[in-house]
């Protein structure tokens, strides 16, 4: 089969329903959720929409609690995963973006949107993939079952809660990442350094916030101050300009507010961003005098400024399976309440966890903070000599002509879940990664490619 002039011949009915699907702002909702919403109404429409195309195709679909769901096609014993999920993390700034980021507009080749390669262009390609498959009536000897989760940007509760109710793929793989594959995922805990002690009355900073999300990097922080020197405006003015950032300076009648500018950035990159709390507490570092107002901006730059490693508190650690391991103080809070920084950390397949964490504590007795794990999930490891790698690896290079080895990341992809499954594209080697960034898309030609790349993936593990 031509799978690519298959794919090519559907180009716009590809385009069409990537649209549709950008186009349901597809974030979580904290704040309104139910047994029938459990993410907001959102993610919940997103999930509707994918489930009511199986049946429009004339598949078998299961919804999960409106968590998770599947599309399922063909017959037999062992079952083929395709893992892929429809939510997508906020906008953020919208101003920043050249077109709205839920309309899916194209220009140049490329299709816009928030979610336009995290995730919902990798779904679609592989859903078109299935449909191809579907209505060449190609035989297939095992079922194939793409799995829609509506939660993977904030927890996973999706598939924990899908897995818990059905049957575990034998093998699979999930578009939610690079070409040609990664096989190694660095794990993903998620850090929280909480001050010890509530700050005084009289401190001279009243609050500090920044960041919605610990898998995003901040590109907005915002600090009240009580007081500061006349000379500050001034002098924030110089900061910006020899630090090539954004913000503005304006004094109230309920203190001065200070807001910073900077650019988001997914939190297993966070070098590719430019973290606003950081450069935010680096300029009040000169402005603060007061005791927990001063401590909190002091650890936040020590620990974070131009390191992305950890490396202050002996959290630094590589290997040659993943790599380093990074940091990215995501969430960046102070008020009355007390202050806490909740860091996404992705930490390399043999990291000695339990003793990094141990030790980085004890650093940490003489400090205002202190550190507890909210949530940890392991590293991801499938060897490059499986026969799955294998498979994939073969039907990348005949359509890529591209020979490079399998990659590791530190995102976390589905692919964690399964007993034996990895992260296959859709990222090309050389494009930008822009997911999680304002301007996110996704190009229309590569799209077409990695919908004939999935359709031939799945058949030869589904015919076996």
């Amino acid at each position: 089969m031509d799978w690519l002039q298959m794919a090519k011949a559907r180009k716009q009915e590809l385009i069409q329903e990537l649209q549709q699907l950008i186009q349901i702002e597809s974030v979580k909702d904290e704040n309104n959720f139910s047994d029938i919403i459990p993410f907001g109404a959102g993610p919940k429409a997103a999930l509707d929409f994918m489930l009511q195309k199986g049946i429009e195709q004339g598949m078998t679909t299961k919804n999960i609690d409106n968590m998770a769901g599947h599309i399922e096609m063909g017959q037999g014993e062992e079952l083929i995963g395709v893992l892929c999920h429809v939510d997508v993390v906020p906008a953020g700034d919208v101003a920043s973006w050249t077109y709205p980021p839920f309309t899916g507009q194209v220009a140049d080749g490329k299709l816009f949107g928030r979610g336009a390669i995290d995730d919902k262009g990798p779904t679609m390609a592989a859903w078109m993939a299935m449909k191809l498959i579907h209505d060449a009536k190609i035989p297939l000897n095992k079922r194939v079952r793409m799995i829609i989760g509506t939660d993977e940007e904030s927890g996973f509760q999706c598939v924990t809660r899908y897995f818990e109710k059905e049957e575990m793929p034998t093998i699979g793989f999930a578009p939610d990442a690079d070409f040609p594959l990664i096989n190694a995922e660095k794990g993903i805990a998620h850090l929280t350094f909480t001050s010890k002690e509530k700050p005084s009355s009289d401190e001279q900073l009243l609050t500090f916030y920044a960041g919605k999300r610990t898998n995003m990097v901040p590109d907005e922080a915002t600090a009240t101050l009580k007081y500061a020197e006349n000379s500050t405006s001034e002098n924030f003015q110089k900061y910006l300009k020899e630090n090539q950032v954004e913000g503005t300076l304006t004094e109230t009648d309920n203190g001065i507010i200070i807001v910073v500018k900077g650019k988001s950035a997914h939190a297993m990159e966070p070098e590719k961003g430019r973290n606003a709390a950081v450069y935010l507490a680096k300029f009040l570092q000169n402005v603060l005098t007061t005791e927990q107002s001063k401590s909190f901006v002091d650890f936040i730059v020590r620990v974070f400024d131009k390191d992305h490693f950890g490396t202050a508190l002996d959290l630094n650690f590589e290997d040659a399976m993943s790599g380093p391991t990074t940091f990215n103080p995501g969430i960046v809070k102070f008020d009355k309440h007390g202050a806490s920084i909740e860091v996404s950390m992705r930490y390399s397949v043999s990291y000695p966890f339990e003793e990094k964490i141990t030790r980085a504590q004890l650093l940490l007795q003489g400090e205002v903070f202190t550190l507890d794990v909210v949530s940890n999930s392991n590293p991801h490891y499938v060897s490059e000599e499986d026969e799955l790698i294998q498979t994939l690896l073969q039907v990348y290079r005949k359509y890529s002509d591209d020979y490079s080895k399998p990659l590791s990341t530190g995102g976390g992809t589905y692919a964690r879940v399964m007993k034996k499954g990895v992260a296959f594209g859709m990222l090309f080697p050389g494009e930008p990664d822009v997911a999680h960034q304002a301007d996110e898309f996704v190009d229309i030609e590569k799209l077409i490619k990695a919908t004939a790349i999935y359709a031939e993936a799945i058949v030869k593990l589904a015919t076996n």
